[in-house]
């Protein structure tokens, strides 16, 4: 995708409150991923017996940890991150045998430790929805996934390239299919899938805003009826305001407000408010 040309819009309204960047409690056992940047697994204190595993792409190893000591149930995370852009993420985990070396390598931290994982969760800020992409690519991976989290990161390029829809351009949905199949999974309630997204607007290709609108378009309810957004105001995690709502089975949408650089980094620190979502059941 051509590069964006973001909004120079400067916001002072919200809060944009931040996690604390503190070191969190726990144990961190390296993993060999080989990948541009150190990976290890965070196992928060006293866990005992079934855990799951959150596998975070791009963004801080301590907003992944905050993630896992909040979480609902025993919960212990990876954070991954590679690069800019989403095909910095894509690329790595393309084939599953990266993502197959993870697991198992967790697998066996976790045995000697005498926990045992039972669920896998991922989420991805921004530019890591593309690692999430080429996991749903793969069959084996993506039915490994029980939960799926993004975080203000859903884009795909415009038809003709770099013409926007209020130009006459459309959304390019090829590489939206995997997020689309797992939408109609999630509506069955085969798996959770969660959208969260702001209102920035890249200009050279389709915003988040756009994109969950054609994953949105594409599936049916119980009833047959393709599901809408539901305006509403509310507060939502660390200041930012939720402006709708869109559920079919366990699919969900959360719109926020927002279009400057800061409403994009809020997404990243809300991850330990929006991951709980995640754990809901059916």
């Amino acid at each position: 995708m051509a590069p964006q040309t973001p909004s120079p819009m400067r916001e002072t309204v919200r809060a944009h409150q931040r996690l604390d960047t503190a070191t969190r409690v726990g144990e961190r056992v390296p993993l060999a991923l080989d990948l541009p940047r150190p990976v290890a697994l965070f196992i928060p204190p006293a866990l005992l017996g079934d855990v799951t595993l959150l596998v975070h792409f791009h963004g801080a190893a301590f907003v992944a940890d905050e993630a896992a000591l909040r979480a609902p149930s025993p919960t212990v995370a990876v954070a991954i991150t590679t690069g800019s852009g989403s095909s910095a993420y894509e690329r790595p985990f393309a084939d599953g045998a990266r993502f197959d070396s993870l697991l198992a390598q967790v697998d066996r931290a976790l045995a000697v430790r005498r926990l045992t994982r039972t669920r896998v969760v991922v989420s991805g800020w921004s530019a890591g929805y593309g690692a999430i992409r080429a996991l749903l690519r793969d069959a084996r991976q993506r039915d490994r996934l029980d939960g799926v989290l993004l975080l203000d990161g859903l884009h795909a390029s415009y038809q003709p390239a770099g013409v926007p829809l209020a130009n006459g351009g459309a959304v390019d949905t090829m590489d939206l299919l995997p997020f689309i199949d797992l939408a109609r999974r999630a509506v069955r309630g085969e798996r959770r899938f969660v959208i969260a997204h702001s209102e920035v607007f890249p200009g050279t290709y389709a915003s988040t805003t756009e994109c969950s609108a054609v994953v949105a378009a594409s599936v049916r309810d119980v009833a047959g009826r393709v599901p809408t957004m539901r305006p509403l105001l509310a507060w939502g995690p660390l200041g930012m305001q939720q402006l709708g709502a869109l559920h079919a089975g366990r699919f969900e949408v959360r719109a926020f407000a927002g279009n400057s650089a800061p409403d994009h980094v809020d997404h990243l620190h809300a991850l330990p408010f929006l991951l709980p979502l995640l754990y809901e059941t059916p």
